[in-house]
């Protein structure tokens, strides 16, 4: 698995949700939306390092420039990292 932290270039939450809901991604297991010292940051967990590359290589411009407008404020700033153990807690009750 592969994990990602992107900063996307948008501060306004409208155009963070249709980012978000533009496209479902091959190889997304699960993708959170954040802020954290006022920016946005989009956690995203993928099947591996070559789903989350195509992402980014492929699929994000286009998104970008579809909700951003053609020019959009750069690229996203990303940080990514192998999932070395994944730990689910146990349903009871």
């Amino acid at each position: 698995m592969w994990l990602t932290i992107a900063t996307p270039p948008t501060q306004s939450l409208d155009q963070l949700d249709r980012m978000m809901g533009a496209v479902d991604p091959d190889g997304l297991r699960a993708r959170y939306a954040c802020r954290a010292d006022g920016e946005f940051r989009i956690i995203a967990v993928w099947e591996s390092k070559d789903h989350a590359d195509r992402f980014f290589r492929e699929v994000l411009g286009p998104v970008l420039a579809r909700v951003l407008g053609p020019e959009p404020a750069g690229a996203p700033s990303t940080t990514g990292m192998e999932v070395l153990r994944e730990f689910i807690p146990a349903v009871t009750g």
